[in-house]
């Protein structure tokens, strides 16, 4: 996804959609240290959405506390 479609997400649905991708994630290195991850690109893709998530959710938190003061 990019990072225009996430920011017209709630926070709610990007913390669903950060934990899934944690999940994801893990999954994808245990079946890589296993050797049995047919595309080793999908863990540096998804550590990049993660990272991507994370970015947003701290930016609407920040918008949030600015509103707030």
């Amino acid at each position: 996804m990019k990072a225009i479609e996430l920011r017209e997400m709630t926070l709610e649905e990007l913390a669903g959609m950060e934990s899934d991708l944690e999940e994801e994630l893990t999954q994808y290195r245990i079946q890589l240290s296993i050797r049995r991850l047919d595309n080793p690109i999908k863990v540096r893709q998804t550590r990049r959405e993660l990272a991507r998530v994370k970015t947003i959710i701290n930016e609407k938190r920040k918008e949030e506390a600015g509103s707030e003061a």
